[in-house]
Order: structure tokens, then C-alpha cells, then sequence
């Protein structure tokens, strides 16, 4: 049986998105301000018919700049495309507002994407604190990519904040490559009054280990007027620190590649003939807004601007639906040929979000309490008969390039030998 989503792609849901208006979030959610949300049972209204595996999957939308990045021979050109795909891996995260279900302990999820020549697995390996491991290999070993994640969310009143911990690693085999790098933060604003919208901020730095070559792109915050929304900015530097392109677009669209020097008299340029007038439109701007309670989310610029002289860009385009926002790419149905083919402990087998895809809210509310329920219980059973839990696919370990904490894969998953599996549904 061929595991993949092309084969059983929806482009609808059995049901249509529920309404959230009865709904008190306030009244919820004032009780969690400055706590850490991963130790808070979250209302189901929050979630949308996903488990956080899923969502990191969408890592993979764009593997072909991958594909891409190991035809070329030059890594300052390699850089541009992996940088690239660290990028567009948080696009889908735009519009995104519905919360993944958080996995079980020992939870997994596997695909396999015969025509973009890759399989992947997760599995849920801690739940205090949660950490999702994953571990994704090409179909012909041209490269891998695999990093460990622990979210960690926090309210501030009006806002959710979500610190992506953990490493991200992409090896190219062919090249003898290896690049690390950690994912920007995300805000998520309006969570009680006015419209949802997120932003990415924060500095990642992308390290090529072999050669000393390093990316490092400034995720940048709307600031005050909301000029500088989805915008992100960078360099590519070697090892002796000379700089040899510049990276500019936007993580929602697209980003360019172009040489310092042609940068640096664009935005000289720019400055000149900026004037008083886009500050002055930037300021009635703020007025016009600067009374109402909410963040307000600012006028979205269309496109990103080309400065002349950019050979070429490195794109993509991101398909959200409806429903919850969430991407056409994992939008999988669980098809008969499945069962008894991936793991019993995958979360498309998971009741409580089958219910909820359907349309069946209280169903998936109660099935939801049941297995947070049954996961407790059997803490219980483990401490009683003081076991430690043992993660199936992963162990942990340290990152051999960075040094830091992270979950290894340990192999063997598509061999299918599922019966020493937990029975966690």
C-alpha cells in the first residue's frame, strides 16, 4: 500500500467550520495570562482536526528546493536554497489561527511522497515538556532532515506567543553537508477582541558545518505602522565573514537573492527618495487606528518589491482552505488500504480528531477527554511500577554538529513490526 497524501487529497472536509461565537474565550483564557499553555487542557473549540505531527509536516511543502540545492556545486548557491526552505517551511503559518491537537504520548504519524522522494515519521517522544521528534529521508539518500520541537506557548492578554525550541537539521548526502538552525517565534494577536492575525520575529541563523558558510535572516515584527509585516531580510556570509548575497522578500511569498553592492545603492536610493510623505501617510495611519483596543492587523502589501538587479527568485506559494486555514498538502483522508498498514498508534486513527473532521464536536470533545484520561492513568500504572517511559522510534541524544539536546532516530519504523506498540486509543 502506498502511504501518501497526493493519492487521497481533499479539497473539502466531510463538514463545514463550526462557529466559535458562543464561545467565551476571555473567560477561559484570563486565567492562563503569562502561564505556559502546553501544561493547560485547552477547550477543543481552539483546535483544528489536526495533531501538531501533522502540522509539522508542512516542513516538507517545498522539498524541491532541496531537490534543487543538491544539483548545484557552489554552496553559496546551496545556502540560497536552503535558506529558502527554512523560510517557506513556516508559510503555511499565515491565517493559521486553529490550535493542532496536542499528541499523545507515543503518538506518530508517517508519510511517504513518492513523487517528491521523500518518507517521514514523527512520533510524540516526551509529554511534560511536549517534544515532538521527527526524522524525514529522500527516496534515492540524497538528503535527510530531522529536528526535535518543544513548543512552548505563552498568553499575554491580548496575544499567544509560541517559542519553537528545538533544532532543525538538513544533511545533504552528494555535498557531505550539514545545516542546523532554530525557527523564528510566532505571535499569534487578537486571540480575545478583533481580527486574528500572526507574526514571525526573531533572528535564525542557518550553519553549513562543512564549510563554514552561514545565513542569517531577521524574521522581522510589523512594527508600530506595520511596515515591515512577513518581511524577512539576511545575508549569506563564508567563513571568513565576507558577505557574498543578500536575502530579502517576504515568509509568506517569496524571497530574493542579490549582491551586497546592488543592495546597498537600492536602499540608498530608497532613503533619498523616500521623503516625508510616506512617514506622514504611515502617521495618519496610526491615528486613524491608535484608539481601538485590538492589534489591529496592518495593510497587507500585495507582493514583494523586486529591486533591479535580482537575478532570479526563490518562490513558492502557499494554498490554505477554508475550513481552518490549514494547507491543501496534509489534508488526508484515512483510507481502508491503511489499516493494519501504518502503526496503530498513528493520529489518523485518532478518534477524538476524526469526530471533530466530521463535524461531530461533542463527540470529539468526550473521546478527547477520554484519551488525555487514559494517558494519565497509565502515567499512574508506570510510576506505581516505577517504569520510565521508552520512546519507540527515537532516543535522546545530542546533536552531533551543535551539541545540543536532541532526538535521534533510531530506525526501523518502515520496517512495519508495530506489535510491542502502547495502546494508546
Amino acid at each position: 500500500v502506498c502511504l501518501q497524501y497526493s493519492s487521497s487529497l481533499q479539497t473539502t472536509l466531510p463538514a463545514p467550520m463550526f462557529s466559535r461565537n458562543d464561545f467565551s474565550v476571555w473567560g477561559f483564557l484570563k486565567k492562563c495570562i503569562g502561564m505556559e499553555l502546553s501544561k493547560i487542557t485547552m477547550p477543543i473549540v481552539f483546535n483544528e482536526p489536526l495533531s501538531f505531527l501533522q502540522r509539522i509536516t508542512e516542513y516538507m511543502e517545498h522539498t524541491y528546493l532541496i531537490h534543487k540545492a543538491c544539483t548545484l556545486s557552489d554552496s553559496i548557491e546551496r545556502m540560497q536554497l536552503v535558506a529558502a526552505f527554512a523560510i517557506s517551511a513556516v508559510a503555511s503559518q499565515w491565517d493559521r489561527t486553529g490550535k493542532p491537537f496536542n499528541p499523545l504520548l507515543g503518538e506518530t504519524f508517517e508519510l511517504t511522497r513518492d513523487e517528491e522522494g521523500y518518507r517521514m515519521i514523527s512520533e510524540q517522544v516526551s509529554h511534560h515538556p511536549p517534544i515532538s521528534a521527527f526524522y524525514t529521508e529522500s527516496l534515492n539518500q540524497d538528503f535527510s532532515f530531522h529536528g526535535s520541537i518543544y513548543p512552548k506557548l505563552k498568553f499575554w492578554g491580548k496575544s499567544v506567543e509560541a517559542e519553537p525550541k528545538g533544532t532543525m537539521t538538513l544533511e545533504l548526502s552528494k555535498h557531505r553537508e550539514a545545516y542546523t538552525w532554530t525557527n523564528p517565534m510566532c505571535c499569534v494577536h487578537n486571540v480575545i477582541l478583533g481580527k486574528l492575525w500572526i507574526e514571525q520575529y526573531g533572528t535564525v541563523e542557518i550553519v553549513n558545518h562543512s564549510t563554514g558558510d552561514k545565513c542569517v535572516l531577521n524574521f522581522k515584527p510589523c512594527g508600530m505602522f506595520g511596515k515591515e509585516l512577513h518581511r524577512v531580510e539576511g545575508h549569506i556570509q563564508d567563513k571568513s565573514k565576507k558577505k557574498h548575497q543578500v536575502i530579502y522578500g517576504k515568509w509568506t511569498e517569496c524571497v530574493y537573492s542579490i549582491e551586497p553592492k546592488v543592495y546597498e545603492v537600492n536602499k540608498k536610493a530608497e532613503k533619498k527618495s523616500g521623503g516625508d510623505s510616506k512617514k506622514h501617510k504611515q502617521v495618519q495611519s496610526e491615528q486613524s487606528t491608535g484608539g481601538d483596543d485590538a492589534d489591529e492587523m496592518p495593510d497587507v502589501q500585495e507582493t514583494v518589491t523586486m529591486i533591479p538587479g535580482t537575478p532570479n527568485d526563490l518562490s513558492w506559494v502557499t494554498a490554505c482552505h477554508a475550513y481552518s486555514h490549514f494547507n491543501f498538502f496534509f489534508l488526508d483522508s484515512l483510507e481502508p488500504g491503511m489499516i493494519g498498514v501504518i502503526a496503530p498508534t498513528d493520529c489518523r486513527l485518532r478518534p477524538d480528531i476524526r469526530a471533530m473532521e466530521n463535524g461531530d464536536i461533542d463527540t470529539a470533545s468526550q473521546e478527547k477527554e477520554r484519551l488525555e484520561e487514559k494517558q494519565r492513568a497509565a502515567r499512574r500504572e508506570r510510576a506505581k511500577d516505577e517504569e520510565e517511559w521508552s520512546a519507540r522510534w527515537f532516543q535522546q541524544g545530542n546533536n552531533r554538529y551543535t551539541g545540543a539536546a536532541d532526538w535521534i532516530y533510531k530506525g526501523g519504523y518502515f520496517d512495519r513490526r508495530y506489535s510491542d506498540l502502547p495502546d494508546i486509543y
